[in-house]
């Protein structure tokens, strides 16, 4: 599979890698959260304690395939909302 198969996904390498001693700023579900650097849906989950299994995640707009998650980069500027599935029922 090429690039074009990933449907707009930024695939690792390349990070838009921040300056030294410059944090990135990414909007998750409409909130600020600062990283130290730039790093893969996968591991941003892993760092706010999210289960990558039970969440769908959308970054600038467009849906990352769950099987992309630790190909895909996340930087500085990014906004992305991530949707966990609750399950229930009468």
């Amino acid at each position: 599979m090429g690039v074009a198969a990933t449907r707009g996904c930024d695939i690792l390498p390349p990070f838009r890698v921040t300056s030294p001693g410059r944090s990135m700023k990414v909007m998750i579900n409409g909130e600020e959260k600062t990283f130290a650097e730039s790093m893969s849906v996968e591991a941003l989950l892993t760092d706010l304690g999210i289960d990558p299994r039970k969440v769908a995640v959308e970054r600038n707009l467009e849906i990352v395939p769950k099987s992309t998650y630790a190909d895909v980069a996340v930087g500085d500027g990014d906004r992305l909302e991530v949707v966990h599935f609750i399950g229930g029922g009468c």
